[in-house]
This record gives structure tokens, C-alpha cells and sequence, in this order.
């Protein structure tokens, strides 16, 4: 069974940027669809950024032009780039793994990464 780590999460001044990473335990493959999600308090998960088993990449609006998803298969590591952070982006970060063009996830969980912007 796949575990999931997040990691990378902090406080951030507005226009900052951070780099989170998901790293993955047990098997693995570099085929499979992985996403980031976000939860901000009092508001539903949803997703922020999916990177498909070819490569491309889909962006909730919210995000575009800020945010990179990316991921290194050797080191079984996906990662989260964010600029230009906003306070509405603060919410607790979760990666997980999706169906191909979709945000639709598949297993469990990791615990999250909490993102928090303010000055």
C-alpha cells in the first residue's frame, strides 16, 4: 500500500513563495496520476494542481501562473512550486493519487502541510 508524506508547508509573507514535496513509501509507479488538494478552514478540499502519467499538467484558475506542479520518479517525490502566494491560499496541503485527468482521488490520505500566508 502507497503512504504519502507531505512536507514543505509554512508561514509565508503575501507575494512569498514555498516549495512543498510529497514523498511516496511503498510501490509506486511513475504511471500513476498524482494531484495536490488543498482544505482552507470551514471550506471543502479541492484540487489545486495534477500532473498526468505523461507529464501534462492542469491547474485549478485560482492557481495558474503561480503554481508548478512537478514530479521526480526516481526519488518517488512529487512537488508543489508556489509563487506570489495570496492569504487565500492558506489551507492545509495534501497530495494524493488521482485518475488520469481527473481530480478524482484514489487511496488514502497523507496528513497535509500547513500553508499559511499573512504579514
Amino acid at each position: 500500500q502507497v503512504q504519502l508524506l507531505e512536507s514543505g508547508g509554512g508561514t509565508v509573507q503575501p507575494g512569498g513563495s514555498l516549495r512543498l514535496s510529497c514523498a511516496a513509501s511503498g510501490y509506486i509507479s511513475s504511471n500513476y496520476a498524482m494531484a495536490w488538494f488543498r482544505q482552507a478552514p470551514g471550506k471543502e478540499r479541492e484540487g489545486v494542481a495534477a500532473i498526468d502519467r505523461d507529464g501534462s499538467t492542469d491547474y485549478v484558475d485560482s492557481v495558474k501562473g503561480r503554481f508548478t506542479i512537478s514530479r521526480d520518479n526516481a526519488k518517488r517525490t512529487l512537488y508543489l512550486r508556489m509563487s506570489r502566494l495570496k492569504p487565500e491560499d492558506t489551507a492545509m496541503y495534501y497530495c494524493a493519487r488521482v485518475i488520469g485527468g481527473t481530480f478524482t482521488r484514489i487511496g488514502s490520505w497523507g496528513p497535509g502541510t500547513q500553508v499559511t500566508v499573512s504579514s
